[in-house]
């Protein structure tokens, strides 16, 4: 690969992320589905903002979870997103810019607030997001910078984005713009009902037009509508130049390259306390493998490393330093 001035670009959904802990009877109460990414609109947003208790704040959304993990492994990370004018839009804006990202998409002077995701953790770990995406329906193909697409290794971009039409024309002509200038791009399926609403789309674009693909294994087996790894192992395989990298939560994650299929345990002892953005920093690791050069295997085990540090703790940014702790465990 040709010199880059960043290793990775993100492009997704620049929203506010909000962190609070919660019961199974708030669930229920509330009629928020497990597990899952439901998308709201403003006045459901507020509501929920108001029942939930105290949370924790910071830039999100998929991909700017990956590129701030990114940054911090001491990767060079780049972001294009939309946020508003508003509070929250500088919340976001401060605190990707402080995380060591290029962030430089000018905000939207009018139109919807910025969004945000409001996350419910419960008791298991599991993270149940309501997420409004206000400004965020906003990013087009004029916010798409060619030069910086130029200048970044991989474009990585989220599965989320294929929610409204105006997102997935600036997908489309990211990754045409990537191509065209020898990059490379990523995609990551999101979630299982994300690749429900999208699966022929998701699809042509992980056989078609991506060459690095990041899905858990619910996502790959909804991807290939099959009922196991083994049968969606084919499929994963079935172009020679394709990665994909496929995490399986205990079983650790599975990188895979046509004939190659490499096979990477999860971090031991680790205490699961929030698996909030933990694909997201998996990709973190893994991409920024790629984008120094390294295999598959080593690739996969940076990313596991990112991963288990941002599970044994609340919240999507790392608390400690993942360039010293993969220094430390001889993955860096």
């Amino acid at each position: 690969m040709t010199s880059t001035k960043y290793d990775v670009l993100g492009i997704g959904n620049a929203i506010v992320d909000v962190i609070a802990r919660c019961e199974d009877p708030f669930l229920a109460a509330n009629n928020l589905a497990k597990g899952a990414m439901t998308l709201i609109d403003e006045a459901r947003a507020g509501e929920l903002y108001a029942a939930m208790g105290p949370g924790l704040e910071c830039s999100g959304g998929s991909a700017g979870n990956t590129i701030a993990g990114l940054a911090n492994l001491g990767g060079k990370g780049a972001y294009i997103g939309r946020v508003r004018d508003d509070q929250l839009g500088t919340i976001f804006r401060h605190d990707i810019r402080a995380q060591g990202v290029a962030f430089d998409s000018a905000p939207a002077t009018s139109g919807p607030s910025t969004a945000r995701c409001l996350i419910f953790v419960t008791p298991d770990a599991q993270r149940t997001m309501q997420t409004y995406l206000g400004a965020c329906v906003d990013l087009g193909p004029d916010q798409i910078d060619e030069a910086v697409v130029a200048a970044s290794g991989i474009t990585y971009m989220e599965g989320y984005l294929w929610d409204k039409p105006a997102a997935k024309d600036a997908f489309r002509k990211a990754a045409q713009l990537a191509h065209k200038h020898g990059r490379k791009v990523s995609l990551t399926l999101s979630d299982s009902f994300c690749v429900d609403r999208h699966r022929a789309d998701f699809r042509d674009l992980a056989d078609n037009h991506c060459d690095i693909v990041f899905a858990n294994e619910a996502e790959l087996l909804s991807l290939y509508q099959v009922k196991s790894f083994e049968e969606a192992l084919p499929h994963a395989r079935a172009k020679k130049d394709r990665i994909f990298a496929v995490t399986r939560s205990e079983k650790g994650s599975v990188a895979i390259q046509g004939d190659r299929v490499v096979a990477v345990p999860a971090e031991p002892g680790v205490n699961v306390v929030d698996t909030t953005g933990a694909g997201d920093l998996y990709a973190s690791g893994f991409l920024l493998g790629l984008a120094q050069g390294r295999d598959l295997a080593q690739a996969a085990r940076l990313g596991s490393i990112c991963a288990a540090e941002i599970i044994s703790h609340y919240g999507a940014r790392p608390e400690t330093s993942l360039k010293e702790l993969a220094a430390s465990k001889g993955a860096l």
